[in-house]
């Protein structure tokens, strides 16, 4: 669980990776002239990504594209915005998932993105971000052209900064692109059997937006032009193909369980136990109460109400990961570890889920155990801040302090800190046998980080 009750959500940083030694190709093409900023933030959660899968999945099926390929992820904003910034993730912001009334606006948010994806609206970014002016005006915390396992193209990925100028240039797309992506989002929506009146409806929630000031609007007013044109060809879209779709309950479903999650962690606790007796879902319900009850200390009350949830919804992997963080928050490793390992059985290829057994694991005065429960997880998904930490613990816990300073490395790496990443990569290259693989990575990312500072002397 990457929600934790200090804060309410954990920060992971933006970036596409596939290999650190990518970094030193990502520096030497997009560095010259940026500036270090901070970079967006995502908020992870197992539960919420696969809500967001599930609701994401017709809409990709129908737009040609792999849902086991391409994800959904959360950004740590409660504007209105969404974007893409690679081939295989597709961004929203939290506030805009609040926003939406039917998983219709949402999913149609999604299928325009897909769009963008699939109309190859992309690679004019990366033309964009070549140019000097937009490098330098981005605040760019990584960006890397990773090589993909097994093959020599490369995939693009950029840790965009919070420089709003600059991101809405980098973001943003022609009227010609947004109108090509509304057709095909609208198509690709008929195809799924999704009401199409979920576009028109999110049209609707930024309409007026092109006549406020720049500084008023919603980031996705800013970065997706709208206007009355765009609104009236959806609705001539609809005049001529019709709209067949229908209300899917499991759609429904799943986005009342995502902002039910996202609310309960991220608004008063007294805010949601007002609200959520008005929840129509009796297991998203208890699910909101018990969060609420953990963010207010207590926990046997936490606990009921999520062991009333599993009643509903018996070995729900998704609930028993939570029940492991009230647990494990509340420093009772044990059972937290007994509780995390039920939802690793139930789940057992969802990195966060794996990300908490570990952890908990750690805690729990078992290292060895935590590291083959961590490594795992690192091998599905290599964007978690948070498991390379514990990860680096585990490693300095059983004497492997080498292989401790290389993930600290990669981790600093990642979050776009060179000089602490060189810091780490440094000492790392003196302890690892010279020519092994750790070693490698640990001089590839030394020389990214020796590259990156030679470049802010020359500024």
């Amino acid at each position: 669980m990457a929600i934790s009750q200090g804060a309410p959500m954990t920060f992971d940083r933006v970036y596409r990776l596939t290999s650190i030694p990518a970094l030193m190709i990502g520096f030497f093409l997009f560095f010259a002239s940026a500036v270090q900023a901070q970079s967006i933030s995502l908020l992870r959660d197992a539960d919420i990504e696969y809500g967001l899968s599930q609701l994401a999945a017709p809409v990709l099926r129908a737009s040609g594209l792999n849902p086991k390929r391409v994800r959904v992820l959360v950004v740590n904003d409660s504007s209105l915005n969404a974007f893409v910034i690679d081939h295989k993730t597709i961004f929203i912001h939290h506030g805009l998932i609040q926003r939406v009334k039917t998983p219709e606006m949402l999913q149609a948010v999604i299928a325009h993105e897909a769009a963008h994806i699939t109309n190859g609206h992309l690679a004019r970014r990366l033309q964009n971000l070549r140019s000097t002016s937009t490098a330098a005006g981005l605040g760019v915390a990584l960006a890397a052209l990773a090589a993909a396992a097994g093959s020599s193209e490369a995939a693009v990925g950029i840790a965009l900064g919070t420089q709003n100028s600059a991101q809405r240039s980098f973001l943003s797309h022609t009227r010609a692109e947004e109108s090509a992506a509304d057709r095909t989002a609208a198509s690709v929506m008929h195809q799924a059997g999704i009401p199409i009146r979920g576009m028109q409806q999110v049209q609707e929630l930024f309409a007026g937006q092109e006549f406020l000031n720049a500084g008023t609007q919603d980031p996705y007013a800013r970065s997706h032009p709208l206007s009355r044109d765009r609104i009236r060809a959806t609705k001539a879209f609809v005049a001529t193909y019709g709209d067949k779709g229908k209300a899917d309950p499991k759609a429904a479903y799943w986005l009342a369980r995502v902002q039910g999650k996202l609310s309960a962690f991220l608004r008063a606790p007294k805010w949601t136990m007002r609200r959520a007796t008005a929840e129509p879902y009796k297991d998203v319900r208890l699910m909101r109460e018990a969060v609420a009850y953990h963010r207010t200390n207590k926990l046997n009350k936490a606990l009921h109400s999520i062991d009333s949830a599993l009643r509903v919804r018996p070995n729900d992997g998704f609930y028993l990961e939570l029940k492991g963080q009230f647990l494990m928050e509340n420093r009772r490793w044990g059972e937290a570890v007994a509780t995390y390992q039920r939802a690793a059985k139930s789940l057992p290829r969802d990195p966060l889920i794996l990300a908490s057994l570990g952890r908990a694991q750690l805690a729990a005065g078992n290292p060895r155990a935590a590291l083959k429960t961590l490594e795992k997880a690192r091998s599905i998904d290599f964007r978690n801040n948070i498991l390379l930490r514990a990860m680096a613990q585990a490693y300095a816990q059983t004497g492997q302090n080498g292989l401790a300073s290389l993930v600290t490395a990669e981790r600093y790496a990642l979050r776009g800190r060179l000089a602490d990443a060189g810091i780490h990569a440094k000492r790392a290259t003196g302890l690892l046998p010279t020519g092994s693989a750790a070693w490698r990575r640990a001089q590839d990312v030394l020389v990214a980080a020796e590259q990156a500072e030679k470049r802010k002397r020359r500024r």
